[in-house]
C-alpha cells in the first residue's frame, strides 16, 4: 500500500514510523519542572517512606515539591505527612493537599470517604485514576515532584513510565539477596523504557546499636554496590532501621523528623538533572 505519511491512521510497522508520545497533557494551570519516580521490584522495603523523605530534604532546600502517590491501592503517603482531610476542587481542577511545610499531596486516600476503605477496582480504572493525578491536578510552580509508584513491573509502573514525563527513577532495595535479584528486574525494567535511572537507596541497611555503637548489618551482608557498578548507577545512600525515624511516619509527622540521610542523594540527584 502506498504511504500517506499519516502515521495517526495506520497499522503497519514500517522503518519510517514515528514513534508515538504517550505522554499526558498536563493541567493548562500547572507548571511542573522535574519528575522523579520512587521505584520499587517488592513490597515492604521503604518505598512510600523514602519518597517522603525525598520530598521533605527537597523541600528544606528550598524547592516546592510535591508527592504524587501511584500506590492506588496501598496509598501510605497521607499517613505519612498526617493528612486527614479531603481534596478539594475548583474550576481550575483537582486541588492537591498542602503538608505543614508546604509539600502539595495527592493520593487517593484523599479522595475516599474513610482512609481505611479498600480501593477494590480492576487495573483499567487504577490506570485512569494515575493520569487523573497528573492530568486533572492543579500542581502550582512545583519544582520537583515524586511518584509514590507501586511495587513491581505491572500496569500501574508502567502506565507511569509512559504517560508522565519522567525526569529519572530512584530504585528502593533493601539488603536481603531475594531483593537483589528483584531490584535487577526494576534496573531492566527502566532501560527497557529509556528513563534514566538516578540511582539506589538501600532501606534498612544496618542497625547502629545505642549502647555499645556498633553497625550490625540484621539482613546480612549488603550486594547493593555491586549490583549500582553492573548497571552503570550509583548508590546515593544507606538507610540505617531507625526508631524515631519509624515513629515519625506512624505519628505522621515525617516532616519534622531530624535527620539528614537523604541530604547527599538529593545533592547527587541535583546533579544529575542539571547536567
Amino acid at each position: 500500500m502506498e504511504c500517506n505519511h499519516d502515521c495517526s491512521s495506520c497499522t503497519s510497522d514500517c522503518a519510517e514510523r514515528e514513534p508515538q508520545d504517550l505522554h499526558e497533557q498536563l493541567n493548562e494551570y500547572s507548571s511542573v519542572k522535574r519528575v522523579i519516580g520512587v521505584v520499587s521490584g517488592k513490597g515492604g522495603v521503604g518505598k512510600s517512606l523514602v519518597t517522603s523523605m525525598l520530598a521533605v530534604t527537597f523541600n528544606r532546600l528550598g524547592n516546592n515539591t510535591a508527592v504524587l502517590d501511584a500506590d492506588i491501592t496501598g496509598p501510605s503517603i497521607p499517613k505519612a505527612f498526617g493528612l486527614t482531610q479531603r481534596c478539594m476542587g475548583s474550576d481550575e481542577g483537582i486541588l492537591p493537599v498542602r503538608t505543614t511545610t508546604g509539600i502539595d499531596v495527592i493520593s487517593v486516600n484523599l479522595l475516599l470517604e474513610n482512609e481505611t476503605d479498600p480501593v477494590i477496582w480492576r487495573s483499567p480504572i487504577i490506570t485512569s485514576t494515575v493520569k487523573q493525578f497528573w492530568k486533572d491536578v492543579v500542581w502550582k510552580d512545583i519544582d520537583y515532584m515524586f511518584v509514590d509508584m507501586p511495587p513491581g513491573t505491572g500496569d500501574i509502573p508502567l502506565t507511569v513510565f509512559q504517560s508522565l514525563p519522567l525526569d529519572g527513577i530512584v530504585i528502593v532495595a533493601s539488603p536481603q539477596e531475594l531483593v537483589s535479584m528483584i531490584v535487577q528486574k526494576a534496573v531492566k525494567m527502566a532501560q527497557m523504557m529509556n528513563v534514566p535511572i538516578l540511582g539506589i537507596v538501600e532501606n534498612m541497611s544496618y542497625f547502629m546499636c545505642p549502647d555499645c555503637g556498633k553497625k550490625h548489618s540484621v539482613f546480612g551482608d549488603s550486594h547493593i554496590d555491586e549490583i549500582a557498578e553492573k548497571y552503570g548507577t550509583e548508590v546515593l545512600a544507606k538507610l540505617p532501621i531507625d526508631p524515631e525515624l519509624a515513629q515519625s511516619i506512624d505519628e505522621g509527622s515525617v516532616e519534622f523528623f531530624g535527620g539528614n540521610y537523604l541530604d547527599d542523594a538529593a545533592a547527587k540527584i541535583e546533579s544529575k538533572l542539571n547536567n
